[in-house]
C-alpha cells in the first residue's frame, strides 16, 4: 500500500482543513487508516483511525468532536475533516495503514501501522 498525504496549509484559529490520504494497492480496502501528527519539538501522536469497512472510528481526546475521520473505498481515499483548529493542533500530519487491529488500543500507537505517507503540513495561527 502506498499513501500519499496532502491538504495541509496555513488556517486560523477556528478554521478548517480536509486532509486527504490518497492510497494505491487493492490492499488498501482491507486495511484500517490512521492519522498520526508530531507538532514542533514533540512526539508523534495518533489523532484518528478508521477500520476498513468505516463502521468504527477511533479519536484522540484532544480532537474528539472537532475532527471527523471517513473513508470512500471507491477512491481508495481517508479524509481527515479539522474543524475548529487551534494553534496547538499545528503539525505535520500523516496517514497510516495497516490490517484491521484486534482491540481499540492498538489503533493508538504507531507501532501498529505498517504503511506510511510522505505528511503534510497544518499550520494554525492564533
Amino acid at each position: 500500500v502506498q499513501l500519499q498525504a496532502c491538504g495541509g496549509g496555513l488556517v486560523q484559529a477556528g478554521g478548517y482543513l480536509r486532509l486527504s490520504c490518497a492510497a494505491s494497492g487493492r490492499a488498501f480496502r482491507l486495511s484500517t487508516v490512521g492519522w498520526f501528527r508530531q507538532g514542533p519539538g514533540k512526539e508523534r501522536e495518533f489523532v484518528a483511525a478508521i477500520r476498513s469497512s468505516g463502521d468504527s472510528t477511533f479519536y484522540a481526546d484532544s480532537v474528539k468532536g472537532r475532527f471527523t475521520i471517513s473513508r470512500d473505498n471507491v477512491r481508495n481515499t481517508v479524509y481527515l475533516q479539522m474543524n475548529s483548529l487551534k494553534p496547538e493542533d499545528t503539525a505535520v500530519y500523516y496517514c497510516a495503514a495497516t490490517k484491521n487491529l484486534a482491540s481499540m488500543r492498538a489503533h493508538f500507537s504507531d507501532l501498529n501501522y505498517d504503511f506510511w505517507g510522505q505528511g503534510t503540513m497544518v499550520t494554525v495561527s492564533s
